[in-house]
Protein backbone atom coordinates (compact mmCIF):
# COMPACT_ATOMS: atom_id res chain seq x y z
CA UNK A 1 0.00 0.00 0.00
CA UNK A 2 2.79 2.27 0.83
CA UNK A 3 4.51 1.70 -2.39
CA UNK A 4 1.29 2.26 -4.24
CA UNK A 5 0.46 5.75 -3.01
CA UNK A 6 4.41 6.62 -3.34
CA UNK A 7 3.90 5.67 -6.84
CA UNK A 8 0.56 8.03 -7.10
CA UNK A 9 2.67 10.66 -4.94
CA UNK A 10 5.35 11.08 -8.03
CA UNK A 11 2.93 10.70 -10.75
CA UNK A 12 1.18 13.46 -9.22
CA UNK A 13 3.92 15.84 -8.95
CA UNK A 14 4.91 15.18 -12.53
CA UNK A 15 1.46 15.72 -13.36
CA UNK A 16 1.55 19.26 -11.29
CA UNK A 17 4.56 20.19 -12.90
CA UNK A 18 3.25 20.08 -16.52
CA UNK A 19 -0.02 21.43 -15.46
CA UNK A 20 1.15 24.51 -14.53
CA UNK A 21 4.36 25.34 -16.08
CA UNK A 22 4.19 25.94 -19.47
CA UNK A 23 7.61 27.37 -20.28
CA UNK A 24 9.27 26.32 -23.67
CA UNK A 25 11.73 23.45 -23.13
CA UNK A 26 15.00 23.10 -24.57
CA UNK A 27 14.80 19.26 -24.41
CA UNK A 28 14.51 17.24 -27.48
CA UNK A 29 12.05 14.32 -28.18
CA UNK A 30 13.68 11.28 -26.87
CA UNK A 31 15.67 12.90 -24.41
CA UNK A 32 13.50 13.01 -21.36
CA UNK A 33 10.82 14.65 -19.92
CA UNK A 34 12.67 16.68 -17.49
CA UNK A 35 16.73 16.73 -17.99
CA UNK A 36 17.76 19.20 -14.75
CA UNK A 37 21.72 19.50 -12.65
CA UNK A 38 21.55 21.09 -9.30
CA UNK A 39 23.21 24.66 -9.61
CA UNK A 40 25.88 23.33 -6.89
CA UNK A 41 26.13 20.63 -9.41
CA UNK A 42 25.45 18.26 -6.49
CA UNK A 43 22.87 15.76 -8.56
CA UNK A 44 21.28 15.57 -11.04
CA UNK A 45 18.01 13.98 -12.67
CA UNK A 46 16.53 12.34 -16.12
CA UNK A 47 12.90 11.52 -15.68
CA UNK A 48 11.48 9.70 -19.38
CA UNK A 49 8.63 7.87 -20.26
CA UNK A 50 7.77 4.91 -22.66
CA UNK A 51 5.27 2.75 -23.72
CA UNK A 52 4.17 0.08 -25.76
CA UNK A 53 1.50 -1.03 -27.91
CA UNK A 54 1.19 -4.29 -29.25
CA UNK A 55 -1.58 -6.17 -31.06
CA UNK A 56 -1.00 -9.77 -31.37
CA UNK A 57 -2.78 -12.70 -33.38
CA UNK A 58 -2.41 -16.65 -33.95
CA UNK A 59 -3.61 -19.15 -35.40
CA UNK A 60 -3.22 -22.69 -34.18
CA UNK A 61 -2.66 -25.91 -36.19
CA UNK A 62 -3.19 -28.86 -35.24
CA UNK A 63 -2.09 -33.14 -36.76
CA UNK A 64 -0.63 -31.71 -40.46
CA UNK A 65 -1.74 -28.27 -40.18
CA UNK A 66 -5.54 -28.16 -40.20
CA UNK A 67 -6.69 -25.00 -39.30
CA UNK A 68 -8.11 -25.17 -35.40
CA UNK A 69 -8.82 -21.41 -34.12
CA UNK A 70 -7.66 -17.85 -34.21
CA UNK A 71 -7.39 -15.56 -31.51
CA UNK A 72 -6.46 -11.38 -31.09
CA UNK A 73 -5.49 -9.30 -28.43
CA UNK A 74 -4.38 -6.05 -27.81
CA UNK A 75 -2.39 -5.09 -25.22
CA UNK A 76 -0.02 -2.62 -23.37
CA UNK A 77 3.33 -4.32 -23.58
CA UNK A 78 5.16 -1.84 -21.84
CA UNK A 79 4.65 1.07 -19.77
CA UNK A 80 7.61 2.21 -18.35
CA UNK A 81 9.00 5.10 -15.97
CA UNK A 82 12.51 6.05 -16.25
CA UNK A 83 15.11 7.92 -13.17
CA UNK A 84 18.90 8.71 -13.40
CA UNK A 85 21.42 11.13 -12.91
CA UNK A 86 24.63 11.26 -10.46
CA UNK A 87 23.96 11.87 -6.95
CA UNK A 88 26.72 14.05 -4.68
CA UNK A 89 29.56 13.46 -7.80
CA UNK A 90 29.47 12.15 -11.07
CA UNK A 91 31.27 9.50 -10.62
CA UNK A 92 27.95 7.91 -8.11
CA UNK A 93 25.35 7.60 -10.51
CA UNK A 94 22.42 5.46 -10.23
CA UNK A 95 18.95 4.01 -12.25
CA UNK A 96 15.29 3.78 -11.30
CA UNK A 97 12.74 2.44 -13.37
CA UNK A 98 9.50 1.35 -12.93
CA UNK A 99 7.15 -1.11 -14.48
CA UNK A 100 3.21 0.24 -14.65
CA UNK A 101 1.83 -2.56 -17.41
CA UNK A 102 -0.02 -5.66 -16.04
CA UNK A 103 3.22 -7.42 -18.07
CA UNK A 104 5.36 -5.47 -15.77
CA UNK A 105 3.79 -5.71 -12.41
CA UNK A 106 2.59 -9.27 -12.35
CA UNK A 107 3.83 -12.32 -10.42
CA UNK A 108 2.64 -11.28 -7.24
CA UNK A 109 3.32 -14.17 -4.43
CA UNK A 110 3.65 -14.64 -0.92
CA UNK A 111 7.42 -14.27 -1.62
CA UNK A 112 7.11 -10.87 -2.44
CA UNK A 113 5.08 -9.74 0.56
CA UNK A 114 1.72 -10.61 -2.45
CA UNK A 115 2.09 -6.94 -3.93
CA UNK A 116 2.91 -6.24 -7.63
CA UNK A 117 6.41 -5.55 -8.87
CA UNK A 118 6.45 -2.10 -9.60
CA UNK A 119 10.56 -2.12 -9.57
CA UNK A 120 12.04 -3.11 -12.08
CA UNK A 121 15.59 -1.33 -11.38
CA UNK A 122 16.93 0.38 -8.28
CA UNK A 123 20.43 0.88 -8.80
CA UNK A 124 23.42 2.44 -7.42
CA UNK A 125 26.74 2.93 -9.25
CA UNK A 126 29.89 4.03 -8.11
CA UNK A 127 33.22 4.41 -10.30
CA UNK A 128 35.49 4.20 -7.77
CA UNK A 129 38.57 3.86 -9.05
CA UNK A 130 40.04 4.37 -12.81
CA UNK A 131 37.91 2.08 -14.79
CA UNK A 132 36.21 0.18 -12.28
CA UNK A 133 32.52 0.28 -10.97
CA UNK A 134 30.57 -1.17 -8.22
CA UNK A 135 27.23 -1.94 -8.64
CA UNK A 136 24.47 -1.81 -5.60
CA UNK A 137 21.03 -2.58 -5.75
CA UNK A 138 18.61 -4.34 -8.45
CA UNK A 139 19.17 -4.83 -11.84
CA UNK A 140 19.98 -7.04 -14.85
CA UNK A 141 22.47 -9.49 -14.19
CA UNK A 142 25.26 -9.60 -16.88
CA UNK A 143 24.27 -12.80 -18.67
CA UNK A 144 23.32 -13.32 -22.62
CA UNK A 145 23.03 -9.74 -24.82
CA UNK A 146 19.80 -10.46 -25.64
CA UNK A 147 18.46 -9.59 -22.60
CA UNK A 148 20.59 -7.16 -21.81
CA UNK A 149 19.32 -4.97 -24.94
CA UNK A 150 16.86 -2.76 -23.34
CA UNK A 151 13.25 -3.80 -24.70
CA UNK A 152 12.77 -0.02 -25.58
CA UNK A 153 15.85 -1.05 -28.37
CA UNK A 154 15.25 -4.34 -30.13
CA UNK A 155 15.78 -4.95 -33.32
CA UNK A 156 12.69 -7.08 -33.40
CA UNK A 157 8.72 -6.50 -31.81
CA UNK A 158 10.11 -8.43 -28.97
CA UNK A 159 12.88 -10.95 -27.27
CA UNK A 160 13.41 -14.84 -28.93
CA UNK A 161 12.52 -18.14 -27.32
CA UNK A 162 15.73 -18.89 -26.19
CA UNK A 163 15.44 -15.81 -24.20
CA UNK A 164 12.06 -16.71 -22.86
CA UNK A 165 13.64 -19.60 -21.01
CA UNK A 166 17.05 -18.90 -20.24
CA UNK A 167 17.80 -15.69 -19.61
CA UNK A 168 18.89 -14.79 -15.81
CA UNK A 169 17.05 -11.47 -15.44
CA UNK A 170 17.34 -8.99 -12.69
CA UNK A 171 18.23 -9.89 -9.51
CA UNK A 172 19.14 -7.88 -6.18
CA UNK A 173 22.86 -8.05 -5.25
CA UNK A 174 26.05 -6.36 -5.76
CA UNK A 175 28.19 -6.12 -9.17
CA UNK A 176 31.89 -4.77 -10.46
CA UNK A 177 32.07 -3.94 -14.05
CA UNK A 178 35.33 -3.00 -15.66
CA UNK A 179 36.95 -2.63 -19.09
CA UNK A 180 40.39 -2.22 -20.35
CA UNK A 181 41.90 -0.87 -23.59
CA UNK A 182 44.05 -2.89 -25.61
CA UNK A 183 46.18 -0.98 -28.04
CA UNK A 184 44.31 1.03 -30.12
CA UNK A 185 41.00 -0.71 -30.65
CA UNK A 186 40.95 -3.26 -29.44
CA UNK A 187 38.17 -3.17 -25.63
CA UNK A 188 37.58 -6.30 -23.14
CA UNK A 189 34.59 -5.94 -20.53
CA UNK A 190 34.13 -7.45 -17.18
CA UNK A 191 31.69 -7.90 -15.20
CA UNK A 192 30.52 -10.04 -11.88
CA UNK A 193 27.83 -10.14 -9.80
CA UNK A 194 26.80 -12.06 -6.68
CA UNK A 195 22.93 -11.70 -6.15
CA UNK A 196 20.36 -13.54 -4.09
CA UNK A 197 19.10 -15.99 -6.89
CA UNK A 198 15.55 -15.55 -7.05
CA UNK A 199 14.64 -12.90 -8.95
CA UNK A 200 13.56 -9.31 -8.10
CA UNK A 201 11.36 -7.87 -5.87
CA UNK A 202 11.57 -10.57 -3.47
CA UNK A 203 11.25 -10.05 0.11
CA UNK A 204 11.29 -13.04 1.83
CA UNK A 205 14.37 -14.30 3.70
CA UNK A 206 17.02 -15.78 1.11
CA UNK A 207 15.87 -19.56 0.42
CA UNK A 208 18.70 -21.19 -0.87
CA UNK A 209 21.95 -19.95 -1.46
CA UNK A 210 23.47 -17.45 -3.36
CA UNK A 211 24.29 -16.72 -7.21
CA UNK A 212 27.18 -16.36 -9.00
CA UNK A 213 27.34 -14.61 -12.82
CA UNK A 214 30.22 -13.69 -14.73
CA UNK A 215 30.97 -12.05 -18.04
CA UNK A 216 33.18 -11.08 -20.35
CA UNK A 217 33.08 -9.25 -23.82
CA UNK A 218 35.60 -8.30 -26.59
CA UNK A 219 35.20 -5.64 -29.23
CA UNK A 220 38.15 -6.11 -31.47
CA UNK A 221 37.56 -3.21 -33.96
CA UNK A 222 36.99 -0.72 -31.24
CA UNK A 223 33.98 0.49 -29.08
CA UNK A 224 30.04 0.86 -30.76
CA UNK A 225 26.46 0.85 -30.05
CA UNK A 226 26.22 -3.01 -29.51
CA UNK A 227 23.76 -3.30 -26.92
CA UNK A 228 21.45 -2.00 -29.73
CA UNK A 229 19.55 -3.61 -32.26
CA UNK A 230 19.66 -2.28 -35.88
CA UNK A 231 22.82 -0.69 -37.51
CA UNK A 232 21.11 2.94 -36.75
CA UNK A 233 24.73 4.34 -36.85
CA UNK A 234 25.76 2.76 -40.17
CA UNK A 235 29.17 1.94 -39.26
CA UNK A 236 31.61 2.97 -41.54
CA UNK A 237 33.81 0.01 -40.93
CA UNK A 238 32.83 -3.60 -39.44
CA UNK A 239 32.32 -3.44 -35.40
CA UNK A 240 32.22 -7.10 -33.80
CA UNK A 241 31.56 -7.81 -30.16
CA UNK A 242 31.89 -11.36 -28.78
CA UNK A 243 30.72 -12.20 -25.27
CA UNK A 244 30.37 -15.49 -22.87
CA UNK A 245 28.51 -15.67 -19.65
CA UNK A 246 28.39 -17.94 -17.07
CA UNK A 247 25.84 -18.51 -13.98
CA UNK A 248 25.91 -20.60 -10.83
CA UNK A 249 22.96 -20.47 -8.67
CA UNK A 250 23.73 -22.22 -5.53
CA UNK A 251 21.06 -24.31 -4.10
CA UNK A 252 18.58 -22.68 -6.35
CA UNK A 253 14.64 -23.58 -5.65
CA UNK A 254 13.01 -22.21 -8.45
CA UNK A 255 13.04 -24.35 -12.38
CA UNK A 256 14.71 -21.62 -14.21
CA UNK A 257 17.78 -20.79 -11.77
CA UNK A 258 16.16 -17.22 -10.47
CA UNK A 259 13.09 -17.44 -12.24
CA UNK A 260 10.03 -19.67 -13.54
CA UNK A 261 7.54 -22.00 -10.12
CA UNK A 262 9.26 -22.98 -6.92
CA UNK A 263 9.97 -26.09 -6.32
CA UNK A 264 7.94 -26.69 -3.39
CA UNK A 265 7.61 -30.04 -1.30
CA UNK A 266 5.95 -31.67 1.33
CA UNK A 267 8.71 -30.43 3.83
CA UNK A 268 9.89 -27.02 2.57
CA UNK A 269 11.75 -26.05 -0.75
CA UNK A 270 14.15 -28.56 -2.93
CA UNK A 271 17.20 -27.22 -3.84
CA UNK A 272 19.90 -27.99 -6.54
CA UNK A 273 22.38 -25.98 -8.09
CA UNK A 274 21.37 -24.98 -11.64
CA UNK A 275 24.26 -23.36 -13.87
CA UNK A 276 23.63 -21.38 -17.34
CA UNK A 277 25.67 -20.73 -19.86
CA UNK A 278 26.15 -18.29 -22.74
CA UNK A 279 27.86 -17.53 -26.00
CA UNK A 280 26.92 -14.58 -28.04
CA UNK A 281 27.76 -12.00 -30.43
CA UNK A 282 26.94 -8.91 -32.45
CA UNK A 283 28.05 -7.35 -35.70
CA UNK A 284 27.51 -4.13 -37.71
CA UNK A 285 28.67 -2.39 -40.82
CA UNK A 286 26.81 0.21 -43.28
CA UNK A 287 23.20 -0.89 -42.03
CA UNK A 288 24.03 -4.52 -42.00
CA UNK A 289 23.52 -6.18 -38.46
CA UNK A 290 23.52 -9.78 -37.15
CA UNK A 291 23.51 -11.21 -33.28
CA UNK A 292 23.56 -14.34 -32.76
CA UNK A 293 23.75 -16.25 -28.91
CA UNK A 294 23.54 -20.32 -27.73
CA UNK A 295 22.29 -20.87 -23.94
CA UNK A 296 22.75 -24.35 -22.46
CA UNK A 297 21.05 -24.72 -18.90
CA UNK A 298 21.75 -27.95 -16.57
CA UNK A 299 21.36 -28.75 -13.14
CA UNK A 300 22.74 -31.40 -10.45
CA UNK A 301 19.59 -32.53 -9.74
CA UNK A 302 16.80 -31.85 -12.34
CA UNK A 303 13.86 -33.45 -10.61
CA UNK A 304 12.45 -31.94 -7.28
CA UNK A 305 11.68 -34.42 -5.01
CA UNK A 306 9.77 -34.89 -1.51
CA UNK A 307 11.22 -36.19 1.35
CA UNK A 308 10.30 -39.90 0.81
CA UNK A 309 11.96 -39.41 -2.80
CA UNK A 310 8.83 -39.53 -4.87
CA UNK A 311 8.58 -36.76 -7.50
CA UNK A 312 6.61 -33.06 -6.54
CA UNK A 313 6.13 -33.18 -10.41
CA UNK A 314 8.42 -29.55 -10.94
CA UNK A 315 11.63 -30.44 -12.63
CA UNK A 316 14.33 -27.72 -13.57
CA UNK A 317 14.46 -26.47 -16.90
CA UNK A 318 17.39 -27.88 -18.11
CA UNK A 319 18.35 -27.93 -21.99
CA UNK A 320 19.93 -25.54 -24.49
CA UNK A 321 18.85 -23.27 -27.17
CA UNK A 322 20.04 -21.07 -29.93
CA UNK A 323 18.95 -17.61 -31.49
CA UNK A 324 20.25 -16.21 -35.13
CA UNK A 325 18.66 -13.14 -36.72
CA UNK A 326 20.56 -10.61 -39.55
CA UNK A 327 18.40 -7.08 -40.62
CA UNK A 328 19.55 -4.85 -43.33
CA UNK A 329 18.64 -0.93 -42.64
CA UNK A 330 18.08 0.84 -45.42
CA UNK A 331 18.40 4.33 -45.94
CA UNK A 332 14.69 5.56 -45.77
CA UNK A 333 15.00 3.98 -42.40
CA UNK A 334 12.84 0.61 -43.05
CA UNK A 335 14.66 -2.19 -41.88
CA UNK A 336 13.96 -6.06 -42.64
CA UNK A 337 15.25 -8.73 -40.49
CA UNK A 338 14.80 -12.60 -40.16
CA UNK A 339 15.13 -14.83 -37.11
CA UNK A 340 15.66 -18.14 -36.98
CA UNK A 341 14.91 -19.82 -33.16
CA UNK A 342 15.45 -22.99 -31.61
CA UNK A 343 14.70 -24.10 -28.31
CA UNK A 344 15.29 -27.74 -26.97
CA UNK A 345 14.76 -28.76 -23.63
CA UNK A 346 15.41 -32.72 -22.42
CA UNK A 347 11.81 -34.06 -23.19
CA UNK A 348 12.39 -36.93 -21.28
CA UNK A 349 12.19 -34.29 -18.13
CA UNK A 350 10.14 -31.41 -19.41
CA UNK A 351 7.45 -33.42 -21.94
CA UNK A 352 8.77 -30.74 -24.05
CA UNK A 353 10.71 -31.39 -27.52
CA UNK A 354 12.13 -28.96 -29.96
CA UNK A 355 10.68 -25.88 -30.77
CA UNK A 356 11.17 -24.57 -33.56
CA UNK A 357 10.78 -20.50 -34.95
CA UNK A 358 11.03 -18.69 -37.50
CA UNK A 359 10.69 -15.08 -38.17
CA UNK A 360 10.41 -12.08 -40.85
CA UNK A 361 9.63 -8.52 -39.47
CA UNK A 362 9.82 -5.04 -40.75
CA UNK A 363 10.61 -2.26 -39.05
CA UNK A 364 10.01 1.44 -39.53
CA UNK A 365 12.24 4.15 -37.12
CA UNK A 366 10.89 7.69 -37.38
CA UNK A 367 13.29 8.77 -34.66
CA UNK A 368 15.49 6.09 -34.39
CA UNK A 369 14.06 3.93 -31.31
CA UNK A 370 12.74 6.87 -29.63
CA UNK A 371 9.48 6.14 -31.99
CA UNK A 372 9.47 3.09 -34.50
CA UNK A 373 6.53 1.17 -35.56
CA UNK A 374 7.69 -2.64 -35.25
CA UNK A 375 5.73 -5.98 -37.48
CA UNK A 376 6.52 -9.06 -37.41
CA UNK A 377 5.26 -13.04 -39.14
CA UNK A 378 6.24 -15.91 -36.90
CA UNK A 379 6.25 -19.80 -37.63
CA UNK A 380 6.31 -21.87 -34.45
CA UNK A 381 6.92 -25.48 -35.55
CA UNK A 382 7.01 -28.28 -32.91
CA UNK A 383 8.47 -31.50 -32.92
CA UNK A 384 5.22 -33.43 -32.81
CA UNK A 385 3.26 -30.95 -34.62
CA UNK A 386 0.67 -31.29 -32.26
CA UNK A 387 1.24 -27.39 -31.04
CA UNK A 388 2.32 -25.87 -34.65
CA UNK A 389 1.10 -22.12 -34.80
CA UNK A 390 0.83 -18.68 -36.91
CA UNK A 391 1.27 -15.45 -34.95
CA UNK A 392 1.86 -11.73 -36.69
CA UNK A 393 2.33 -8.97 -34.60
CA UNK A 394 2.42 -4.97 -34.91
CA UNK A 395 3.70 -2.71 -32.11
CA UNK A 396 4.04 0.99 -31.71
CA UNK A 397 7.17 2.30 -29.32
CA UNK A 398 7.63 5.49 -28.22
CA UNK A 399 10.17 7.02 -25.67
CA UNK A 400 9.83 10.53 -24.38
Amino acid sequence: MKLKWSMLLVFGLVTSYFSQAQDITNNKFGKGLVNVVAKDSSFSLKFAARFQSLYTGSWDFANNDNLENGVSQFSIRRARLKFEGFAYSPKVTYKIELGLSNRDISGASEFTSNAPRYILDAVLKWNFYENFELWAGQTKLPGNRERVISSANLQTVDRSLVNSEFNVDRDMGFQLHHYINLGKNVIVREAFAISQGEGRNVTSENLGGFQYTGRVEILPFGDFDDYSGADLDREETPKLALGVSYDHNVNAVRTRSNSGSYMTTDTGFFETDINTFFVDGIFKYQGFSAMAEYAKRTADNPVALNSDGTPTGRVVEVGDGINAQAGYLFKNNYEVVTRYTQVTLDEALTGEGVEDQYTLGLSKYIVGHKLKVQTDVSWNDYEDNADNSLSYRLQIDIHF
